[in-house]
Order: structure tokens, then sequence, then C-alpha cells
């Protein structure tokens, strides 16, 4: 698959998974594609941690709630540091985001679906926190979203997306 049909047939999946388990080297290579994103000043303030342990997703599952993707055999955590990259600035989120991105591609591109779930985790009621703990995620890091991994066991469909006449414009807005 090309990037753009990768980037075009991607979408967040919220469905059901099948229980096939995802390959280690599906996982690294996912993971590569994280750490292949731009990091702003180049500190590269996101990591990643995988998990494919049974056990250690029911841990896991057992503080999200609401629930989400239950079924999905894989997971990616994406942690990230509040480094000073410039002066006083940090450019944390863009780092995580763009890092983010290039996992959901990624995701696609090996068959599989998921979906970006971040607000979820980092509410008010801080499930983040209580996964990396069970993760054993040292203090420095914030677990700020989870990617699940899998494939779908439902139909996808794909979001209406507005006219691109009505969001790209040239040379003037």
């Amino acid at each position: 698959m090309n990037v753009m049909e990768t980037i075009l047939k991607r979408r967040s999946y919220r469905g059901k998974y099948l229980p096939d388990a995802v390959p280690r080297e599906h996982l690294t290579r996912i993971m590569e594609a994280g750490c292949a994103a731009p990091s702003g000043c180049n500190k590269q303030t996101t990591s990643f941690l995988a998990v494919d342990d049974p056990a250690v997703l029911e841990k896991l599952h057992a503080v999200i709630q609401p629930p989400v993707a239950e079924t999905a055999p894989a997971m990616i955590c994406v942690l990230t540091r509040k480094i000073i990259a410039y002066r006083d600035r940090t450019y944390y989120v863009q780092d995580y985001a763009a890092a983010i991105q290039n996992m959901l591609l990624a995701i696609v591109s090996l068959g599989y679906e998921s979906c970006w779930y971040e607000g979820h985790i980092t509410d008010t009621d801080r499930i983040g926190d209580r996964m990396a703990r069970i993760l054993g995620v040292p203090e420095e890091y914030e677990l700020v979203c989870l990617l699940p991994v899998g494939k779908a066991a439902e139909g996808l469909k794909m979001p209406k997306k507005q006219p691109f006449e009505e969001r790209c414009h040239y040379n003037s807005f």
C-alpha cells in the first residue's frame, strides 16, 4: 500500500477486534514508525510500550472506565516527558501527536485497525496514571494515549468528510 492509500484508508476504529495475536515484529514496526516521527529540537520526548500479554491487558482494561478496545489483542501506550526544547518551550504535545499519526498509518499499512484514545485516559480521573503504575512506567513519564492494535471484527465505515473545496484554498482564503 502506498502512503497516500494508507492515509486515505485510515479511520478511527471503535468496534470489536478478532482475537488473532499481533506478531511482535509488527508491534516493533509500528513503534519504529513512532520513533521516526519529527521531534521538536530533536528532544525525542516520546516513548512507547507495547502490551500483548493477555494478563497485562486484562489488568489495564480493569482500570479503563468506561471500557474501550477491550477485545484488541494488543495495545501501544504512548508515553511523554515534558523536556524543555528551546528557551522555555517544550514540544512534547507536537512530538507525541506526530508519533501517534505515524503509528496509526503503520497500523493500517500492516492490515490492522486502531483508534487514538487520549482524552479518555488523560481526563480528570487520570486513568493513564493508573495504567502507568500497572506497567511500571517511571515517574518522569506521563501515559497520554493508548492505541489498540488488531484486526477488525466488524465492518469498517468511513466517516463523512467535508468537501476538499470547503477546507483547502490556494493563495487566499
